[in-house]
């Protein structure tokens, strides 16, 4: 009986078991169901608004593109623009040009005019000297029957007097001549020359062999000095400058005449009184940190001012050597200054002749490089420049103008003269050079001296820093046509025997003064 009832109640637990799996199946079943659906109404609301994002980033990219269209219009338009401008500027230069080279022709077909006749002049001129000698012959026979004198004294007479006139005509008429035939091209040069100057402005500056160190109390300079003198000779030894420590109040003198040394000890100096650690060893550290630090601002220059200038495609040795020209001076004025202002003017020289001004810059700036050599030579620097330059790749016609500018070399093309040309515009210049005061001084007496050598000068005066020569005659002695002809022989002494900068203006003065007393 218990055994059946247990039987009966295990098969209605499997029974139970049984039908509440087939419950959770169909339950399972429905939430399936179920799920799916919302599934695939999720997905479908998706699909819708994907869709709708897809057209607003058209929309989107669609209104970038045209906005990006609209700016690329207009920066070609500008573009447009800006090419149009340039190609006007550049018709307006080639007519200018045009318009130079015309008047050049018609300059040179004047000349060839004036040329021609004074040809014919001098023609004439043979001519009738012909007819005075054939006079002469008569002359002298009638004079012979006449005056009873001899032949040999009436010639003697004859010659002179015509010697006198014919002197006279042929100065008077050689004067006039010249002037003449100068007349077009002096005005033409002055004013490639005038335009060139008054474009470019300059600074003025004077080097120094020394340098003045300040300091903050007459205390360092004990320390500067050290025991028995040891840091300053130290620093004297390792920079090559001398140290002058005098009874200057917070100051001492660095003396050399290479600015390079010169700025190395001053910096060097400065460092050291700043940190305040001086001896010999803390010396010899800062000097060589110094000298490291100069050479790469001298190649830091160097690239500055070819950069400033618009130059391209220059060596490294040759950047290097600009910039030690920072450091140099020529006749007191700095060379770097120097050849950045001649190759300016070069350039705009360049331009008013129709060259171009590029090559005449480059040219400019690098005439005095042999100024700046590494190791002791025998050669001038203009020579030592162009070999520099054909070594590192230059062009030709820029090495010629960097040998020729001083006529070491034959002149080969028409750079060479130009930057010969604003070499000496730029060293011309009223305070660009310093030149030694004894010197200037005996300059301007031996102007004045070769002026008294010649007879009817009452004063002399060399005035514009011995550029001009006024000179002062006696009326009575000296008329017009010897003033004329006096000018002329001192301006031919000057040029045989002196040296000088430039060019010197002679100036005769011949005045006649009457004077009366009302009483």
């Amino acid at each position: 009986m218990i055994a059946t009832t247990i039987s009966i109640a295990i098969v209605a637990l499997i029974l139970g078991y049984f039908i509440a799996k087939v419950l959770e199946k169909k339950k399972a079943s429905s939430t399936l169901k179920n799920v799916s659906k919302q599934a695939a109404s999720i997905l479908k609301e998706a699909k819708i608004e994907a869709d709708v994002i897809k057209k607003d980033k058209i929309l989107q990219a669609k209104e970038k593109f045209i906005e990006l269209k609209s700016e690329h219009e207009k920066v070609i338009l500008s573009r447009d623009k800006k090419i149009n401008e340039a190609e006007k500027r550049i018709r307006d230069k080639e007519s200018k040009v045009s318009q130079e080279l015309d008047k050049n022709k018609k300059i040179n077909h004047n000349l060839e005019e004036k040329n021609k006749q004074l040809q014919n002049r001098l023609e004439i001129i043979e001519k009738k000297k012909t007819e005075i000698d054939k006079l002469h012959k008569r002359q002298v026979e009638q004079l012979e029957t006449l005056s009873g004198m001899s032949a040999a004294e009436a010639k003697k007479e004859l010659v002179e007097t015509l010697k006198e006139e014919a002197r006279s005509d042929a100065m008077s008429f050689m004067q006039s001549t010249l002037e003449e035939a100068k007349m077009g091209a002096q005005q033409e040069a002055k004013k490639v020359i005038l335009n060139t100057i008054q474009r470019i402005g300059v600074e003025q500056t004077i080097d120094n062999c020394v340098s003045v160190f300040n300091l903050e109390n007459d205390d360092v300079k004990g320390r500067i000095i050290g025991r028995e003198g040891r840091n300053i000779r130290a620093i004297e030894s390792t920079t090559g400058v001398e140290i002058i420590v005098d009874d200057t109040p917070e100051a001492i003198i660095l003396s050399c005449f290479d600015p390079v040394r010169r700025e190395v000890a001053r910096l060097s100096l400065h460092k050291l009184v700043t940190d305040g650690r001086i001896h010999p060893a803390r010396i010899e550290e800062v000097v060589a940190k110094t000298t490291k630090e100069i050479n790469e601002e001298i190649i830091e220059v160097g690239k500055r001012a070819v950069i400033d200038l618009g130059i391209h495609g220059l060596h490294p040795e040759l950047i290097k050597t600009v910039g030690r020209m920072k450091y140099r001076s020529s006749y007191g004025q700095n060379l770097l200054q120097h050849s950045r202002e001649v190759a300016n003017l070069c350039a705009v020289m360049a331009s008013e002749l129709g060259l171009n001004p590029k090559i005449a810059k480059r040219a400019g700036l690098l005439h005095d490089i042999g100024k700046v050599p590494d190791t002791d030579t025998e050669l001038p620097h203009a020579i030592l420049g162009m070999q520099w330059a054909e070594k590192y790749n230059e062009k030709p016609d820029v090495c010629n103008a960097i040998g020729a500018h001083h006529d070491e070399i034959e002149m080969k093309s028409l750079y060479a003269p130009i930057v010969q040309v604003c070499d000496a515009i730029s060293g011309a210049r009223p305070g660009a050079r310093r030149q030694v005061v004894d010197s200037y001084i005996q300059r301007l007496k031996e102007l004045e001296d070769l002026a008294f050598a010649f007879n009817g000068v009452q004063k002399a005066y060399a005035i514009q820093a011995g550029r001009e020569l006024r000179v002062i005659v006696e009326s009575e002695k000296v008329d017009d046509t010897k003033a004329a002809e006096l000018s002329f022989n001192i301006t031919q002494k000057i040029q045989n025997d002196m040296t000088y900068p430039g060019q010197v203006k002679v100036t005769v003065i011949r005045e006649t003064r009457v004077v009366n007393i009302a009483k």
